[in-house]
Parts: C-alpha cells; structure tokens; sequence
C-alpha cells in the first residue's frame, strides 16, 4: 500500500506542484485520496457533485489528479482490489509528522506499517495512523523527517 501510495502522490504532482508544498495550515486537509474501482463513474460523480476536473496522469491510467479552481487537492487512483477502508484517506497537515505519529500512538491510535516517510524532493513527509476505532487518516507535514539519530547517541 505504502508503494502504491507514493507513487500515485509523485505522479499527480505536475511540474508546477512539485516545485511547490502544500501549506493549508495546521489542523487543515492538506491532500486526499480516493479509490474506486471504475474510474468513469467516480469522476462523473465527483465532477457534477462537487464540481472538480480530473487531470490525466502521464504514463498511467490508474489515476487521476482531482482539480478545482485551477489547483490540485487530491488523487483519484485505481483500487487494488476490493475497496477497504484506506481507499480514502485525507491528509492533515501537521508541524511534525513523526510527533503526530508517536502521539497518536499515545492516545491509543496505531501507525500503519512502513510509514511515515518522506517524500522525494524535499516536499515534506507523510505518516499513516488508524485512530482508536480503526479508521485511517493522513499526516503531512511541510518538513521532512529529522536524520535518525546513531546508535548508542
């Protein structure tokens, strides 16, 4: 999930976008997901009920960068089988995306395998959590994740 995950979000950045981080503020959504498993119909639903244009992604067709007024704010992508619960996930923006995680986990949430990650390019970092009833949500944060420290520091 973690590989699918980055690799639709480092496709639907354009150039434009990949120069630039998304900054909403904390606490605000940042980016979202959506998995379907007919493309056609989720964007005829999504476009006439919110009014959003779907870019094509170059060199594939298992997603769709979701556009209003002219800016990205989510991806359309392809589900890899049957639809689960992390087939729609919102991203909310945080200073630190390994302080969200290990607070989560404080108030009983968990960190989804393999993240939180950075993303290439210096465009910050996401984390994975499922709250205390299971479901999932987003992290990201502007700033990369800190270096790990050496051991035994």
């Amino acid at each position: 999930m973690r590989a699918m995950i980055l690799a639709v979000m480092l496709m639907t950045l354009s150039p434009v976008h990949a120069q630039t981080k998304p900054d909403v503020g904390p606490g605000r959504v940042a980016w979202f997901d959506i998995t379907t498993t007919d493309m056609a119909k989720s964007k005829a639903f999504y476009g006439a009920l919110f009014g959003w244009t779907f870019n094509s992604v170059a060199g594939t067709d298992l997603a769709a960068e979701i556009v209003i007024g002219g800016t990205g704010i989510g991806t359309l992508r392809r589900a890899e089988g049957k639809i689960s619960p992390f087939n729609g996930v919102a991203y909310i923006q945080v200073p630190d995306v390994q302080a969200s995680c290990n607070k989560a986990k404080e108030l009983g949430g968990t960190v989804i395998p393999g993240f939180p990650f950075d993303l290439d390019g210096g465009r910050g970092a996401i984390g994975l959590v499922n709250d205390p009833a299971g479901h999932p949500i987003g992290l990201y944060s502007q700033t990369p994740l800190a270096p790990p420290k050496p051991a035994g520091k």
